[in-house]
Formats: C-alpha cells, structure tokens, sequence
C-alpha cells in the first residue's frame, strides 16, 4: 500500500470525520476490485455504524436483538455484494465461500452452469460436483474436459446422491456412443468381411447389439473398440441405477464384454466374478428380462459360495435384487435363511423389518417383531395394519 493512501485516509479522518474515512476505503477498494479488502472494509463500516468494535476480534456475543439482526442483516448483503463483484469478473472459486457463508448457492450455481470449458477446471468441478452446487454440470465439465478415465475417478468418490442419476446417465452415455462410433468405423473399414452386406459405408445401426450382431470377426485377435476397464466399472456401478434407459445400455456393454478376449475377462468379487456375464443376468433382471432366470442364478451362488471365504456379499446381492425387484416376502426369507447373523454393521442391504415395511407385510412384520422381542417394530406394524 502506498504512503500517499495513508496520507489520504489520514486527511479525511481529519477534515470529515471517521464515517468518510470509511468511506474513502470503500471506494478504493472497489475501484481497484480489491474485493477481500471491499468486504473487509464495508463490515467495518457496519459495526462502526452500530457503535461495535472495529477489529474483528472473534463472535460478538451478548448484543442485543436488534444489533445482532441488524449486524447479521448487513454482513449478508456485504457477503452477497462481494461474491456479485466476483462473479461479474468471472471469479467463480474467489466469490463461492461468500455465497456459501450466506447458504446461497443459486449464483453460482447459474455462473458454473454457464460455462462450457477454461484452463484448470479443477477448483470448479469440486465446488460442483463434490460440493454439489451443480453436480449434473460438474460431472459434465469433467468428462468433457478430462475424458471417461477421469470421470469414473470423480463418480466412483461423489459422495451424494443428488446428481448422480444425471452423471451415470452422462458417463454411460458418452461411454456407450464412442464404442458405437468405432464399431461403425471399423466396420467400414473393413467391408470384405461380410460382402454380403455390402459395407462399403457406415451401418445404419446404432446399437452396440446390433453391430456385433453376425460379426464375430470383430474380436478376432484380441481386439477391442473402447478402454476396457472403462467398460468393467460402468457395469459393475450400474446395479445401482434405475433409469431404464441407462441400464440397457449398460446391458449392451455387458454383451460386448462377454465378446472381447479372455484376456479382458476380468475376474470380479463375488458375486460377480465372472464380471460381463453375471452383471448382464442381473441388470437385465432390473429390465424384466428373465427375472426367474436371474433369481435363481443368483440364488445358486449364494447356495454354493462359502461365507467364511466369501463373506456375505452373495447373499445381500441377491436381497438387494429381489428388493429391487419388489419381491419382498422372498427377500426376508433370504435374508432369514443367510443373513440372520450378520452383524448389521456390515449390511448394505434392507433388513426384514425394513423389506416388510416396504412390502406392506405388516402380519409379518408383526411376527417377527414379537419373534425378537423388538416392541417398537410390533407397535409400527400394529398401527399400519
């Protein structure tokens, strides 16, 4: 700071009094977008007008009701007034924690949805999507901005809810439309193959089933048309979405998993070892398609698997599912069968108070609540039922 803006604060104190000398900082300030300094500036100005401290010097405790409003009130504004000024220059990191002090996520929100890409989005994307200000637009930046790769980092470690339809639908998406561009273009490419079918241009195709269809030389030698691992976690996060649209196309990528080499069959945890194979009975299961078949597919996994080697994932997989499924009556009889001494710590999935709730069973409910002594749930299910 130069001698000649204490010269000048100095002057004002002097000649118009403390309120000018307030004032004659204001202005500097803004007009010089020192925009930390402004705020600063501007709630001395306020506690100088209800007769508080000047230096901050911790919370200002035991005010009376209408001081601290009127405090509270003018910090606020200030707040609102600083992150505006921010904004206005395209500052959206600098002006987020005055919004978030203020709890008002809307401006930011509107100036991330705004932007389309700029040199180093990472201080953005967490303020969108792991602090989920705007978390469909965040996951968007960074897939556009950083690829698949980084992407399926910043899904697989959000930590809400809110939001990640839209991602999963976006990842899967962009996923799914890269692999059908490539299996197009190779098969252009390559129209000896199938003469028949004289593909001397792009298929008109736009399934990923319907280009592998009749064209097994599409993985002779090892080949493949997208980053396999890319592949492996959509599906394995799939289980957990329920867009309809989304899930078939991640069945579809199951089923150009199951196509690729044995050196991409990638081994899985229980009960998804064999990964393609058994994600595609599953997620075809939440569509409806042979939901006995994956039952007992499911089932017979849980039969077979040793939980002293395996733990109990099997068992809760198949729970979940039939969840999923609303067969709630099996699943409590799944859970009671494998699951009755789980430690409920470890559990990811309903339990039988909670899957008969969710089934409307409360005679069930009411029995097993008087089966383990538990006389909440017995009341729960008494007055429902």
């Amino acid at each position: 700071m130069s001698e000649q803006a204490f010269e000048l604060v100095e002057q004002c104190l002097e000649t118009s009094g403390s309120g000018a000398g307030l004032d004659f900082l204001v202005k500097k300030f803004r007009d010089e977008k020192q925009y930390p300094q402004l705020f600063e500036a501007r709630l001395m100005k306020k506690r100088h007008e209800l007769g508080l401290p000047l230096i901050h010097t911790g919370p200002l405790n035991d005010l009376p009701e209408k001081t601290q409003r009127a405090y509270d009130e003018g910090s606020m504004e200030i707040a609102r007034e600083v992150g505006n000024l921010f904004l206005a220059e395209g500052e959206i990191e600098r002006a987020w924690p005055y919004f978030r002090a203020i709890g008002e996520a809307g401006p930011i929100r509107e100036a991330i949805e705004a932007l389309d890409t700029r040199e180093d989005l990472d201080g953005i994307i967490e303020i969108a999507y792991h602090e989920r200000v705007n978390p469909r637009k965040g996951f968007e930046l960074a897939l556009s901005n950083y690829g698949t790769c980084r992407a399926i980092t910043y899904f697989g470690q959000y930590p809400s809810e809110e939001g990640r339809d839209e991602s999963a639908r976006l990842l899967t998406k962009t996923l799914y439309d890269e692999l059908v561009e490539n299996l197009k273009r190779t098969i252009e490419k390559n129209p000896e193959k199938n003469p028949e079918k004289n593909e001397d241009k792009l298929p008109a195709a736009n399934r990923v089933s319907e280009l592998i269809e009749g064209r097994d030389w599409l993985f002779e030698g090892n080949s493949y048309f997208i980053d396999t691992s890319h592949v492996s976690s959509i599906v394995q996060y799939a289980v957990e979405w329920r867009d309809p649209e989304t899930l078939q196309m991640a069945v579809e990528l199951c089923s150009y998993g199951k196509r690729l080499g044995e050196m991409f069959q990638f081994k899985g945890q229980p009960p998804f070892e064999d990964v393609f194979v058994d994600h595609e009975v599953y997620l075809k299961a939440l569509l409806g398609d042979d939901v006995d078949g994956a039952i007992a597919h499911f089932r017979a996994k849980v039969v077979e698997s040793d939980p002293d080697e395996v733990g109990t994932a099997p068992a809760q997989t198949l729970v979940k599912l039939l969840t999923r499924l609303e067969h709630y009556g099996e699943a409590v009889d799944i859970f009671r069968e494998f699951l009755g001494e789980a430690d409920p710590a470890y559990l990811a999935c309903p339990n039988p108070r909670q899957l008969c709730q969710m089934g409307g069973d409360y005679e069930r409910l009411r029995e097993l609540a008087r089966e383990e002594g538990d006389l909440l749930s017995f009341t729960a299910a008494s007055i429902q039922g």
